[in-house]
């Protein structure tokens, strides 16, 4: 069974004082954005319901004496480069002491982008991958304004983490600047703020956190945080698979929403021990057929099989999980390797269907054999080889047809048997 008191306190041990987080604690905004500035820009997200939150937000913080020097309309989804643009323009003259981000993943990661541009220039491109920020800002000796990052959805965990999304709209892909320089400097999640989200939206902010468990999980084997993460994936994936049911079933189950906003913020504890790997490299490919969530929902059981031979032990912890929550019937301690990776990937794919989620790429409108094709040229690109090096089983460009391809193709159309194991 999932505990609420050791989610909590993995959470506590990750971000400590940084973080606040829980129901009721959008009260204490003011306070917190006042340690670190007096002027402060607001970049907000526009949805039905976000001015009974922000209304409350500007408020507070002039009850702390932070003065809103402007407000800058949040993103699009996936953050697209377009929407990157208009906020970096209107954000880089106003000098802010503190920019203060209330929205989604899409806001929060296109305003972590709009700092890093309005203080160092440049294109976003010079960002995309590893670390380059940092660079630039030692050898410019220039600081980031510290950004406020106070979350709406249960879903990317991008409040808590180094990374930053960014949607070439034109071309249909998604890159990353993966950096600890755009970790904001306070977090905020108030899990109230979910209560009235739409559940098909929680669907996919839950299942991203699943994917965000997992797939660091299978990458950790061997390495040092292997321990810790083992603890964070437990704890997340327990959570989803108990409660999501029940919030799909009632959508004001007020208890089974907390456990969710605890759920996938494991999942931004789980991506800055270790990184993401298969699925969210494909499903980069995929959004202009997919919310990111979905996309990585359908995709992780193919890749579980393709990895299976080199992670029996994660695949044991995550299959008992999945049996416990009446998904399987398999004896996941006694299988092999390849017959373990396809029990709990059949275990995934029933969970997905019993909450409505398709379980193939051909189930999705829109999809065609061109998203694959799309998706085998993007692990190719060096900009994302991050994604290829952190598979448990790493591949290099050369590799990319000949072993995720048939992960692809059977993800199409759900035959486990065609993927190969390396």
């Amino acid at each position: 069974m999932a505990d609420f008191n050791n989610a909590r306190a993995l959470l506590r041990g990750f971000k400590g004082e940084t973080y606040l987080n829980g129901i009721g604690v959008l009260s204490q905004v003011g306070r917190v954005a006042s340690e670190l500035g007096r002027r402060a820009i607001l970049v907000r997200d526009v949805f039905p319901g976000a001015d009974d939150f922000v209304k409350p937000i500007r408020d507070l913080l002039a009850a702390s004496g932070i003065e809103i020097t402007a407000e800058i309309e949040g993103a699009r989804p996936n953050a697209p480069r377009e929407d990157l643009a208009r906020i970096t323009e209107t954000l880089r003259p106003l000098n802010a002491e503190v920019v203060v981000s209330f929205g989604g993943g899409s806001t929060i990661d296109a305003t972590k982008a709009a700092i890093v541009l309005c203080t160092l220039g440049g294109k976003i491109e010079d960002y995309f991958g590893t670390g380059l920020a940092t660079a630039a800002l030692a050898k410019s000796g220039k600081k980031l304004a510290p950004h406020v990052a106070i979350q709406t959805a249960a879903s990317s965990g991008a409040h808590l983490t180094k990374y930053s999304n960014i949607t070439e709209l034109k071309t249909g892909q998604k890159k990353l600047v993966v950096d600890e320089a755009i970790v904001p400097a306070r977090s905020v999640f108030d899990y109230a703020v979910t209560f009235a989200a739409p559940t098909s939206l929680t669907a996919d902010g839950a299942l991203d956190g699943i994917a965000h468990c997992l797939e660091v999980l299978l990458g950790a084997v061997g390495k040092p945080y292997y321990g810790e993460m083992c603890d964070v994936a437990r704890e997340g994936i327990q959570l989803v698979v108990e409660y999501l049911p029940r919030v799909m079933k009632d959508s004001q189950d007020h208890v089974a929403r907390e456990a969710l906003g605890l759920a996938t913020d494991l999942g931004g504890y789980a991506i800055m021990l270790g990184g993401t790997n298969g699925a969210h490299l494909t499903s980069f490919s995929l959004i202009d057929i997919l919310s990111h969530g979905r996309a990585c929902a359908i995709l992780n059981p193919y890749y579980t099989v393709f990895f299976a031979p080199v992670v029996t032990e994660a695949l044991k912890m995550v299959g008992r999980i999945y049996k416990q929550a009446g998904y399987t019937d398999a004896d996941v301690n006694l299988l092999g390797e390849r017959e373990l990776g396809v029990a709990v990937a059949e275990a995934m794919i029933e969970f997905e269907k019993r909450i409505g989620f398709p379980a193939t790429l051909n189930e999705v409108p829109g999809f065609t054999y061109a998203h694959i094709e799309r998706a085998l040229h993007a692990a190719k690109d060096p900009q994302l080889k991050m994604k290829l090096e952190n598979m448990p089983v790493p591949l290099t460009a050369e590799r990319v047809d000949k072993y995720m391809g048939p992960v692809l193709r059977a993800a199409a159309n759900g035959d486990l048997s065609i993927i190969r194991n390396l």
